[in-house]
Protein backbone atom coordinates (compact mmCIF):
# COMPACT_ATOMS: atom_id res chain seq x y z
CA UNK A 1 0.00 0.00 0.00
CA UNK A 2 1.16 3.44 -0.66
CA UNK A 3 0.54 6.59 1.26
CA UNK A 4 1.21 10.08 0.79
CA UNK A 5 1.70 11.95 4.23
CA UNK A 6 1.53 16.19 2.76
CA UNK A 7 3.42 17.71 5.82
CA UNK A 8 6.10 17.07 8.23
CA UNK A 9 5.27 18.67 11.28
CA UNK A 10 4.12 16.85 14.42
CA UNK A 11 1.76 15.38 13.27
CA UNK A 12 3.07 14.85 9.48
CA UNK A 13 6.15 13.27 10.67
CA UNK A 14 5.21 10.78 13.51
CA UNK A 15 2.53 9.46 11.39
CA UNK A 16 4.36 8.72 8.44
CA UNK A 17 7.17 6.62 10.22
CA UNK A 18 4.35 5.20 12.38
CA UNK A 19 2.82 4.00 8.56
CA UNK A 20 6.50 3.13 7.44
CA UNK A 21 7.29 0.83 10.67
CA UNK A 22 3.46 -0.62 9.37
CA UNK A 23 5.28 -2.10 6.53
CA UNK A 24 3.73 0.86 4.01
CA UNK A 25 5.37 2.71 1.42
CA UNK A 26 5.03 6.18 2.70
CA UNK A 27 6.37 9.49 0.92
CA UNK A 28 6.10 12.94 3.27
CA UNK A 29 6.30 16.26 1.08
CA UNK A 30 6.84 19.42 2.44
CA UNK A 31 7.20 22.84 0.97
CA UNK A 32 9.86 23.60 3.46
CA UNK A 33 12.50 22.73 1.30
CA UNK A 34 15.47 23.12 3.98
CA UNK A 35 13.39 21.46 6.46
CA UNK A 36 13.24 18.27 3.34
CA UNK A 37 16.80 18.47 3.01
CA UNK A 38 17.37 18.26 6.67
CA UNK A 39 15.14 15.00 6.88
CA UNK A 40 16.98 13.34 4.24
CA UNK A 41 20.27 14.39 6.14
CA UNK A 42 18.43 12.19 9.23
CA UNK A 43 18.15 15.75 11.47
CA UNK A 44 14.55 15.48 12.96
CA UNK A 45 12.82 19.43 13.43
CA UNK A 46 11.16 18.43 16.31
CA UNK A 47 12.44 16.80 19.80
CA UNK A 48 9.87 13.87 20.11
CA UNK A 49 11.53 10.54 22.43
CA UNK A 50 12.18 7.66 19.69
CA UNK A 51 11.63 9.54 16.57
CA UNK A 52 15.13 9.71 15.37
CA UNK A 53 15.47 5.96 15.35
CA UNK A 54 12.16 5.19 13.99
CA UNK A 55 13.04 7.17 10.82
CA UNK A 56 16.44 6.08 10.51
CA UNK A 57 15.08 2.90 10.26
CA UNK A 58 12.41 3.11 8.06
CA UNK A 59 14.26 5.53 5.36
CA UNK A 60 17.07 2.26 5.29
CA UNK A 61 14.34 0.14 4.83
CA UNK A 62 13.10 1.99 1.72
CA UNK A 63 9.63 2.91 3.24
CA UNK A 64 9.79 6.08 3.81
CA UNK A 65 10.65 9.26 2.08
CA UNK A 66 10.75 12.73 1.79
CA UNK A 67 10.03 15.28 -0.88
CA UNK A 68 9.04 18.37 -1.54
CA UNK A 69 7.31 17.20 -5.01
CA UNK A 70 3.80 16.99 -4.66
CA UNK A 71 2.96 15.00 -7.77
CA UNK A 72 6.38 12.04 -6.46
CA UNK A 73 4.05 11.64 -3.00
CA UNK A 74 0.64 11.47 -4.92
CA UNK A 75 1.84 9.77 -7.63
CA UNK A 76 -0.07 6.18 -7.46
CA UNK A 77 -1.12 6.83 -3.71
CA UNK A 78 -4.17 5.00 -2.41
CA UNK A 79 -4.63 7.17 0.62
CA UNK A 80 -3.47 10.48 0.94
CA UNK A 81 -3.38 12.42 3.96
CA UNK A 82 -3.15 15.91 4.70
CA UNK A 83 -1.29 16.60 8.31
CA UNK A 84 -1.05 20.53 7.93
CA UNK A 85 -1.25 23.32 10.77
CA UNK A 86 -4.84 24.53 11.57
CA UNK A 87 -3.60 26.96 14.30
CA UNK A 88 -6.35 29.36 15.77
CA UNK A 89 -7.04 32.60 13.34
CA UNK A 90 -5.88 35.76 14.90
CA UNK A 91 -8.39 37.65 15.95
CA UNK A 92 -11.72 35.08 16.27
CA UNK A 93 -10.62 31.84 17.49
CA UNK A 94 -11.60 29.93 14.50
CA UNK A 95 -9.59 27.06 13.11
CA UNK A 96 -7.35 28.88 10.18
CA UNK A 97 -7.95 26.31 7.41
CA UNK A 98 -5.99 28.09 4.78
CA UNK A 99 -3.21 25.71 4.49
CA UNK A 100 -5.88 22.29 4.81
CA UNK A 101 -7.24 23.81 1.82
CA UNK A 102 -3.70 24.95 0.08
CA UNK A 103 -3.07 21.41 -0.10
CA UNK A 104 -5.77 20.05 -1.05
CA UNK A 105 -5.77 22.22 -4.23
CA UNK A 106 -2.19 21.04 -4.83
CA UNK A 107 -3.25 17.53 -4.45
CA UNK A 108 -6.16 18.15 -6.32
CA UNK A 109 -3.62 19.29 -9.12
CA UNK A 110 -1.05 16.43 -9.32
CA UNK A 111 -3.50 13.42 -8.53
CA UNK A 112 -3.14 10.60 -11.39
CA UNK A 113 -5.68 8.57 -10.82
CA UNK A 114 -8.31 7.82 -8.31
CA UNK A 115 -7.63 8.21 -4.65
CA UNK A 116 -8.70 8.66 -0.83
CA UNK A 117 -7.91 12.02 0.49
CA UNK A 118 -8.41 11.67 4.59
CA UNK A 119 -8.00 14.82 6.83
CA UNK A 120 -5.55 14.03 9.61
CA UNK A 121 -5.08 17.55 10.93
CA UNK A 122 -7.72 18.96 13.26
CA UNK A 123 -10.93 20.48 11.46
CA UNK A 124 -13.67 21.80 12.28
CA UNK A 125 -17.13 20.07 11.98
CA UNK A 126 -18.12 19.85 8.12
CA UNK A 127 -14.12 20.26 6.69
CA UNK A 128 -14.05 17.32 5.63
CA UNK A 129 -17.36 17.45 3.42
CA UNK A 130 -16.06 20.75 2.06
CA UNK A 131 -13.11 18.98 0.83
CA UNK A 132 -15.50 16.31 -0.69
CA UNK A 133 -17.28 19.30 -2.84
CA UNK A 134 -14.10 20.74 -3.19
CA UNK A 135 -12.36 17.46 -4.80
CA UNK A 136 -15.77 16.68 -6.67
CA UNK A 137 -15.83 20.57 -8.52
CA UNK A 138 -11.93 20.29 -8.53
CA UNK A 139 -11.41 16.95 -10.59
CA UNK A 140 -14.63 15.71 -11.80
CA UNK A 141 -12.60 13.24 -14.02
CA UNK A 142 -10.82 11.54 -11.09
CA UNK A 143 -12.94 9.66 -8.40
CA UNK A 144 -11.73 10.93 -5.14
CA UNK A 145 -13.20 9.65 -1.84
CA UNK A 146 -12.69 11.50 1.15
CA UNK A 147 -12.62 10.43 4.99
CA UNK A 148 -11.99 11.57 8.62
CA UNK A 149 -9.01 10.38 10.54
CA UNK A 150 -8.19 12.61 13.68
CA UNK A 151 -4.79 11.60 15.51
CA UNK A 152 -4.26 11.56 19.42
CA UNK A 153 -0.89 11.63 19.59
CA UNK A 154 0.35 12.86 22.67
CA UNK A 155 3.88 15.04 22.92
CA UNK A 156 6.50 12.99 24.16
CA UNK A 157 4.76 9.99 24.03
CA UNK A 158 3.57 9.85 20.39
CA UNK A 159 5.11 6.72 18.54
CA UNK A 160 3.88 4.35 21.18
CA UNK A 161 0.58 6.54 21.08
CA UNK A 162 0.36 5.70 17.71
CA UNK A 163 1.52 2.14 17.86
CA UNK A 164 -0.78 0.94 20.60
CA UNK A 165 -3.52 4.13 20.38
CA UNK A 166 -7.28 3.30 22.54
CA UNK A 167 -8.93 3.54 19.37
CA UNK A 168 -8.83 4.63 15.69
CA UNK A 169 -11.58 6.70 14.64
CA UNK A 170 -12.35 7.08 11.14
CA UNK A 171 -15.27 8.95 9.52
CA UNK A 172 -16.05 7.19 5.83
CA UNK A 173 -19.07 8.03 3.59
CA UNK A 174 -17.59 4.82 0.90
CA UNK A 175 -16.61 1.41 1.00
CA UNK A 176 -13.60 2.57 -0.56
CA UNK A 177 -12.61 4.61 2.11
CA UNK A 178 -13.31 2.24 4.87
CA UNK A 179 -11.08 -0.08 3.09
CA UNK A 180 -7.76 2.15 2.38
CA UNK A 181 -8.11 3.28 5.91
CA UNK A 182 -8.46 -0.86 7.26
CA UNK A 183 -5.66 -1.82 5.15
CA UNK A 184 -3.44 1.18 6.66
CA UNK A 185 -4.05 0.41 10.50
CA UNK A 186 -4.51 -3.61 9.35
CA UNK A 187 -1.58 -4.39 11.77
CA UNK A 188 -3.30 -2.80 14.89
CA UNK A 189 -5.45 -5.95 14.53
CA UNK A 190 -2.98 -7.96 15.91
CA UNK A 191 -3.30 -6.12 18.86
CA UNK A 192 -6.75 -5.74 19.09
CA UNK A 193 -7.31 -2.23 18.73
CA UNK A 194 -11.27 -0.69 18.38
CA UNK A 195 -11.03 0.98 15.34
CA UNK A 196 -14.39 3.10 15.15
CA UNK A 197 -16.56 3.81 11.36
CA UNK A 198 -18.50 6.99 11.81
CA UNK A 199 -20.03 9.64 9.63
CA UNK A 200 -17.67 12.52 8.80
CA UNK A 201 -18.96 15.24 11.07
CA UNK A 202 -19.25 12.36 13.19
CA UNK A 203 -15.15 11.65 13.79
CA UNK A 204 -14.38 15.70 13.11
CA UNK A 205 -16.67 16.35 16.65
CA UNK A 206 -14.73 13.33 18.26
CA UNK A 207 -11.54 14.92 18.24
CA UNK A 208 -13.07 18.58 19.57
CA UNK A 209 -15.12 16.37 22.10
CA UNK A 210 -12.13 14.90 23.65
CA UNK A 211 -9.51 17.73 23.59
CA UNK A 212 -12.06 19.96 25.22
CA UNK A 213 -13.40 17.31 28.09
CA UNK A 214 -9.61 16.35 28.63
CA UNK A 215 -9.22 20.02 29.20
CA UNK A 216 -12.26 20.16 31.74
CA UNK A 217 -10.36 17.51 33.84
CA UNK A 218 -7.37 19.85 33.81
CA UNK A 219 -8.96 23.08 34.50
CA UNK A 220 -11.48 21.19 37.57
CA UNK A 221 -8.40 19.60 39.52
CA UNK A 222 -6.49 23.35 39.32
CA UNK A 223 -9.80 24.77 40.50
CA UNK A 224 -10.57 22.54 43.29
CA UNK A 225 -6.68 22.75 44.70
CA UNK A 226 -7.31 26.06 45.68
CA UNK A 227 -10.09 25.09 47.45
CA UNK A 228 -7.34 22.20 49.19
CA UNK A 229 -5.71 25.28 49.96
CA UNK A 230 -8.07 27.15 51.78
CA UNK A 231 -9.37 23.85 54.06
CA UNK A 232 -6.25 22.30 54.42
CA UNK A 233 -7.09 19.36 52.01
CA UNK A 234 -4.02 17.81 49.88
CA UNK A 235 -5.04 17.84 46.18
CA UNK A 236 -2.44 15.07 45.60
CA UNK A 237 -4.50 12.60 47.73
CA UNK A 238 -8.09 14.07 46.21
CA UNK A 239 -6.96 13.80 42.70
CA UNK A 240 -5.85 10.19 44.15
CA UNK A 241 -9.33 9.33 45.65
CA UNK A 242 -11.24 10.46 43.16
CA UNK A 243 -9.24 9.00 40.07
CA UNK A 244 -9.39 5.46 41.17
CA UNK A 245 -13.31 5.81 40.41
CA UNK A 246 -13.41 4.08 37.55
CA UNK A 247 -16.01 6.17 35.93
CA UNK A 248 -13.26 9.26 36.17
CA UNK A 249 -10.13 7.82 35.90
CA UNK A 250 -6.83 9.10 37.20
CA UNK A 251 -5.40 10.58 33.88
CA UNK A 252 -5.22 14.59 33.44
CA UNK A 253 -6.14 15.16 37.72
CA UNK A 254 -3.11 16.99 38.01
CA UNK A 255 -3.01 20.17 39.52
CA UNK A 256 -0.34 23.33 37.93
CA UNK A 257 -0.24 26.14 36.06
CA UNK A 258 -2.78 25.23 33.43
CA UNK A 259 -2.59 23.58 30.38
CA UNK A 260 -1.03 24.43 27.34
CA UNK A 261 0.67 23.16 23.98
CA UNK A 262 -0.75 22.76 20.68
CA UNK A 263 -3.89 21.21 20.88
CA UNK A 264 -6.16 22.28 23.87
CA UNK A 265 -5.90 25.77 23.72
CA UNK A 266 -6.50 26.05 19.88
CA UNK A 267 -9.08 23.30 20.07
CA UNK A 268 -11.48 24.70 22.84
CA UNK A 269 -11.51 27.77 21.32
CA UNK A 270 -12.02 25.96 17.56
CA UNK A 271 -15.37 24.10 19.62
CA UNK A 272 -16.71 27.25 20.76
CA UNK A 273 -16.59 29.05 17.68
CA UNK A 274 -18.36 26.20 16.01
CA UNK A 275 -21.16 26.15 18.78
CA UNK A 276 -21.52 29.50 18.66
CA UNK A 277 -21.78 29.28 14.68
CA UNK A 278 -25.02 26.58 15.46
CA UNK A 279 -26.23 28.47 18.40
CA UNK A 280 -25.60 26.06 20.41
CA UNK A 281 -23.67 27.32 23.72
CA UNK A 282 -21.10 25.16 25.47
CA UNK A 283 -21.05 27.12 28.79
CA UNK A 284 -18.68 24.47 30.37
CA UNK A 285 -16.28 25.06 27.63
CA UNK A 286 -16.46 28.40 27.32
CA UNK A 287 -15.62 28.40 30.94
CA UNK A 288 -12.60 26.25 31.02
CA UNK A 289 -11.31 28.86 28.44
CA UNK A 290 -11.51 31.37 30.80
CA UNK A 291 -10.62 29.59 34.36
CA UNK A 292 -7.10 28.49 32.21
CA UNK A 293 -6.32 32.11 31.00
CA UNK A 294 -6.54 32.87 34.32
CA UNK A 295 -4.75 30.19 35.98
CA UNK A 296 -1.51 31.62 34.36
CA UNK A 297 -1.91 35.00 35.54
CA UNK A 298 -2.56 33.99 39.26
CA UNK A 299 0.33 32.06 39.10
CA UNK A 300 2.51 35.01 38.66
CA UNK A 301 0.54 36.10 42.05
CA UNK A 302 1.60 33.18 43.78
CA UNK A 303 5.37 33.78 42.90
CA UNK A 304 5.52 37.44 43.89
CA UNK A 305 3.58 36.67 47.03
CA UNK A 306 6.00 34.09 47.93
CA UNK A 307 8.87 36.51 47.81
CA UNK A 308 7.05 38.87 49.69
CA UNK A 309 4.76 40.90 47.46
CA UNK A 310 7.04 42.27 45.16
CA UNK A 311 10.22 40.61 42.95
CA UNK A 312 11.55 43.85 41.89
CA UNK A 313 15.15 43.87 41.56
CA UNK A 314 15.05 40.25 42.49
CA UNK A 315 16.48 36.86 41.03
CA UNK A 316 14.07 34.30 39.79
CA UNK A 317 15.14 30.77 38.16
CA UNK A 318 12.89 28.73 36.53
CA UNK A 319 13.07 25.41 35.17
CA UNK A 320 11.48 24.58 32.27
CA UNK A 321 9.74 26.25 30.25
CA UNK A 322 8.21 23.85 27.60
CA UNK A 323 4.41 22.68 28.25
CA UNK A 324 5.15 19.74 29.02
CA UNK A 325 8.01 17.47 29.44
CA UNK A 326 9.67 15.01 26.23
CA UNK A 327 9.02 18.20 24.50
CA UNK A 328 10.37 20.82 22.77
CA UNK A 329 7.17 22.84 22.23
CA UNK A 330 6.55 25.65 23.86
CA UNK A 331 3.05 26.58 22.25
CA UNK A 332 1.06 28.30 24.51
CA UNK A 333 3.04 27.37 27.52
CA UNK A 334 2.21 28.52 30.95
CA UNK A 335 5.87 30.20 30.83
CA UNK A 336 5.24 32.17 28.02
CA UNK A 337 2.43 34.23 30.39
CA UNK A 338 4.55 33.74 33.84
CA UNK A 339 8.16 34.83 32.48
CA UNK A 340 7.18 37.99 30.95
CA UNK A 341 4.55 38.85 33.65
CA UNK A 342 7.89 38.45 36.20
CA UNK A 343 9.92 40.83 34.24
CA UNK A 344 7.28 43.23 33.72
CA UNK A 345 7.45 43.55 37.70
CA UNK A 346 11.27 44.01 37.70
CA UNK A 347 12.58 40.57 38.02
CA UNK A 348 15.19 39.32 36.44
CA UNK A 349 14.93 35.69 34.81
CA UNK A 350 17.37 33.23 34.48
CA UNK A 351 15.96 29.58 32.75
CA UNK A 352 16.55 26.13 32.02
CA UNK A 353 14.65 23.86 29.84
CA UNK A 354 16.57 20.26 28.48
CA UNK A 355 14.77 20.95 25.04
CA UNK A 356 12.83 23.88 24.86
CA UNK A 357 15.56 26.69 25.12
CA UNK A 358 15.74 27.15 21.23
CA UNK A 359 11.90 27.89 20.54
CA UNK A 360 11.91 29.31 23.74
CA UNK A 361 14.32 31.92 23.53
CA UNK A 362 12.81 33.84 20.36
CA UNK A 363 9.52 34.24 22.35
CA UNK A 364 10.89 35.23 25.73
CA UNK A 365 13.70 38.15 25.41
CA UNK A 366 15.35 39.27 28.06
CA UNK A 367 15.66 36.38 29.98
CA UNK A 368 19.69 34.60 31.00
CA UNK A 369 19.48 30.60 29.72
CA UNK A 370 21.85 28.27 31.56
CA UNK A 371 23.18 25.12 31.04
CA UNK A 372 21.23 23.66 33.65
CA UNK A 373 19.63 23.43 36.69
CA UNK A 374 22.37 24.78 39.32
CA UNK A 375 23.96 27.57 36.96
CA UNK A 376 20.16 29.06 36.86
CA UNK A 377 19.99 28.68 40.84
CA UNK A 378 23.26 30.67 41.52
CA UNK A 379 22.48 33.80 43.51
CA UNK A 380 18.76 32.99 42.82
CA UNK A 381 16.09 34.13 45.19
CA UNK A 382 13.51 31.74 44.30
CA UNK A 383 13.54 28.86 42.32
CA UNK A 384 10.60 27.87 40.24
CA UNK A 385 9.54 24.64 38.95
CA UNK A 386 7.49 25.06 35.70
CA UNK A 387 7.51 21.92 33.75
CA UNK A 388 8.32 18.32 35.04
CA UNK A 389 11.00 16.91 33.33
CA UNK A 390 12.36 13.83 35.14
CA UNK A 391 15.61 15.73 35.42
CA UNK A 392 14.52 17.90 38.22
CA UNK A 393 12.44 15.11 40.20
CA UNK A 394 15.53 14.46 42.01
CA UNK A 395 17.77 17.86 42.37
CA UNK A 396 20.72 18.10 44.70
CA UNK A 397 18.45 20.36 47.09
CA UNK A 398 21.44 21.11 49.54
CA UNK A 399 23.78 22.04 46.77
CA UNK A 400 20.72 24.32 45.75
CA UNK A 401 20.42 25.56 49.08
CA UNK A 402 24.07 26.51 49.46
CA UNK A 403 23.50 27.74 45.92
CA UNK A 404 20.69 30.27 45.91
CA UNK A 405 20.54 33.81 47.37
CA UNK A 406 17.20 32.93 49.35
CA UNK A 407 15.71 29.42 49.78
CA UNK A 408 12.44 29.57 48.65
CA UNK A 409 11.38 26.71 46.02
CA UNK A 410 7.70 27.32 44.20
CA UNK A 411 6.79 24.08 42.94
CA UNK A 412 4.03 24.69 40.69
CA UNK A 413 3.86 20.79 39.73
CA UNK A 414 4.20 19.22 43.18
CA UNK A 415 6.87 17.44 42.21
CA UNK A 416 8.56 17.50 45.77
CA UNK A 417 7.57 16.26 49.23
CA UNK A 418 6.87 19.06 51.25
CA UNK A 419 8.46 17.68 54.50
CA UNK A 420 11.89 16.63 52.50
CA UNK A 421 11.99 20.34 51.02
CA UNK A 422 11.28 22.18 54.51
CA UNK A 423 13.75 19.96 56.05
CA UNK A 424 16.52 20.83 54.00
CA UNK A 425 16.11 24.46 54.55
CA UNK A 426 13.63 25.97 51.76
CA UNK A 427 10.70 27.63 52.25
CA UNK A 428 8.10 25.98 49.98
CA UNK A 429 5.25 26.70 47.71
CA UNK A 430 3.54 24.24 45.48
CA UNK A 431 -0.43 23.98 44.12
CA UNK A 432 -3.00 22.58 46.76
CA UNK A 433 -1.05 21.90 49.42
CA UNK A 434 -0.36 23.78 52.46
CA UNK A 435 2.82 26.10 52.15
CA UNK A 436 5.13 25.11 54.74
CA UNK A 437 8.20 27.16 56.27
CA UNK A 438 11.41 25.77 56.26
CA UNK A 439 12.21 23.69 59.07
CA UNK A 440 14.92 23.79 61.38
CA UNK A 441 17.53 20.52 61.24
CA UNK A 442 19.95 19.10 58.51
CA UNK A 443 19.16 19.73 54.85
CA UNK A 444 17.55 16.35 53.29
Amino acid sequence: MRIAMIGTGYVGLVSGACFAEFGLDVVCVDKDADKVARLERGEIPIYEPGLDELVAKTRAAGRLRFSTRMEEAVAGADAVFIAVGTPTRRGDGHADLSYVFQAAAEIADKLDGPAVVVTKSTVPVGTTRRLGAFFRERRPDLAVEVASNPEFLREGSAIADFMRPDRVICGVESARAREVLELAYRPLNLIETPMLFTGLETAELIKYATNSFLAMKITFINELADLCEKVGADVQQVAKGIGLDGRIGRKFLHAGPGYGGSCFPKDTLALLRTAEQYETPLRLVETVVQVNEARKRRMVRRIVEALGGSVEGKNVAVLGVTFKPNTDDVRESPSLVIIPALQAEGARVRAYDPKGMTEAARLLPGVEWGRDSYQVARDADALVLLTEWNEFRGLDLARLRRLMRRPVLIDLRNVYDPERVARAGFAYVSVGRPAIPALAGEPA
